[in-house]
């Protein structure tokens, strides 16, 4: 089992990156998703970004979705800097769906539960 771990983690982390890139399509209004309402506030509604802001986020959060993926790729590749690259990832994710919270309090806790993997589990 032990010998699988690395790939079941590899195919979480890239799933996590894969949904980071939904906000693209809400957020450039090119879908429309009932959990995912096109918005162009953050914090809850405290800070109002516009619609320019809100697209930067989305970038911002195609950017952390790619290095999820990259990640991913890493760990099943061996490259000696997986942890490192995910530990920074998950950080910045972390920032982004904490500003977000109101869509993306699953993705705070996926995050939380990555770092708390990284810190707790033995080397892989």
């Amino acid at each position: 089992m032990r010998t699988y771990l690395p790939y079941v983690a590899a195919v979480a982390l890239a799933i996590h990156g894969v949904i980071h890139f939904l906000g693209i399509g809400v957020y450039f209004e090119l879908v429309e998703m009932a959990d995912l309402p096109y918005k162009t506030t953050l914090l809850g509604g405290a800070i109002d970004v516009g619609d320019a802001g809100i697209r930067v986020f989305a970038l911002l959060t195609a950017v952390a979705g790619v290095g999820f993926v990259a990640s991913a790729l890493a760990l099943v590749t061996g490259w000696r800097y997986w942890r490192e690259i995910l530990l920074g990832v998950t950080a910045f994710s972390l920032v982004l769906t904490t500003l977000d919270w109101t869509v993306a309090s699953a993705g705070v806790l996926a995050n939380l539960t990555i770092l708390a993997g990284l810190f707790v589990m033995p080397r892989l």
